[in-house]
């Protein structure tokens, strides 16, 4: 009883002192229903230490529910902030409503993901740091996830390299001054490959299946299923880290990928195994705009050609990627999908600097660095 009440003092401490300095302000309007539910849950968790957990759940779902149907009504980008807000203060209450009612953590941890994954920041991100809380008090099996008995090791032997003609590789340089990469890549758009960049990166020597277990293995993350996002069979399912490892790392019972999620904004702990390019200072906007995203899948995952916005800086971790890059001056004979979903992505399964084409050749875990140029404007 003691350390249950200890753990609800410790996460009550992450909100403010008074019912009053909690502001419930929204970046929008919502349903007139809405602001009175809110308040009557923040003031639940002033009126007592620990509040009654049954109301409080019960307006945490309410809250989530009728917030998810907002969320799911239309195309992500038309979606309200304001209501992504909402549905992250219904995950904030559920998770608070799970810690006082003494329950295991499991579900809290997930109800903090949710809010992280579909909802926004609110009271300075109070969801990542209540799940670093909640993730430290879980018991070290449930933390890090266990490996089915009849699981196997994930296999990380590399296939023989592609023969590439040494006219179509990529050039390399070591460690260039940022004059020398602005001059000779960043503004003629010329693809390289830099060596010596990452090697100081802990994550080089810390990273595998087993450490990404142990940070991350309670975790809940998006992950797509399927080779290729332009195939008919192509979804995605959230679930645990550890049950994506068990089901597509290790037993490879078909394709899952862990693909083009920003990973370290959801688990800071693996952020501080790396660290941003000096490279990166030379787009536009500042460090905050840059995007990282995080890459983890078998082999046999492929992207088809597309074309990215921004800039790309690829850091490989562990395993291979064999890219394939086409000319931007190709755009026009690479076909792309005419829908306005996929019109960066082109019928045709090959790419280009503007256009390129990752097809992984072995289990592999990399982290894509997107910048904003000028120089691809006009």
């Amino acid at each position: 009883m003691a350390g249950a009440l200890g753990l609800w003092a410790e996460a009550r401490a992450l909100l403010p002192g008074s019912e009053e300095e909690l502001s419930l302000a929204l970046s929008g309007e919502v349903d007139e229903c809405v602001p009175p539910l809110l308040l009557r849950a923040r003031a639940l968790l002033y009126e007592a230490a620990p509040p009654c957990e049954a109301a409080l759940r019960r307006l945490g779902d309410v809250l989530r529910d009728y917030a998810w149907e907002k969320l799911n009504a239309g195309p992500w980008r038309d979606v309200s902030k304001a209501w992504r807000q909402v549905y992250a203060y219904g995950c904030l209450f559920g998770a608070l409503a799970e810690v006082a009612a003494r329950r295991p953590l499991a579900p809290a941890v997930r109800l903090c993901d949710m809010g992280l994954l579909m909802g926004a920041s609110v009271q300075d991100n109070v969801l990542a740091r209540l799940v670093r809380l909640l993730q430290a008090h879980l018991p070290r099996a449930d933390r890090r996830g266990a490996a089915p008995s009849s699981a196997k090791r994930a296999r990380t032997e590399s296939p023989p390299a592609p023969v590439v003609r040494p006219e179509d590789t990529v050039p390399h340089e070591r460690c260039p001054s940022l004059e020398h990469f602005r001059d000779r890549y960043l503004i003629p758009q010329k693809p390289v490959v830099l060596e010596g960049i990452i090697d100081h990166w802990p994550c080089m020597k810390k990273w595998s299946v087993d450490y990404v277990r142990q940070v991350a293995g309670c975790r809940t993350v998006p992950v797509e299923l399927g080779s290729r996002y332009t195939d008919e069979e192509w979804s995605q399912k959230l679930m645990t880290v550890n049950d994506f490892i068990n089901q597509y790392i290790v037993n490879e019972n078909s394709v899952g990928y862990l693909a083009q999620h920003q990973l370290f904004d959801q688990i800071p702990e693996l952020k501080e195994d790396i660290s941003i390019p000096d490279y990166c200072c030379l787009g536009e906007g500042e460090e905050d705009d840059i995007t990282i995203n995080a890459w983890f899948g078998p082999a046999g995952t492929i992207s088809p050609l597309h074309q990215d916005p921004q800039q790309n800086f690829l850091a490989q971790v562990f395993g291979r990627k064999y890219i394939r890059l086409c000319s931007p001056q190709d755009s026009e004979n690479l076909y792309p999908h005419e829908s306005q979903l996929l019109h960066n992505t082109s019928q045709w399964y090959a790419t280009s600097f503007a256009w390129h084409l990752p097809a992984r050749n072995t289990l592999h875990k990399s982290i894509s660095l997107r910048i904003n140029d000028s120089s691809r404007k006009g």
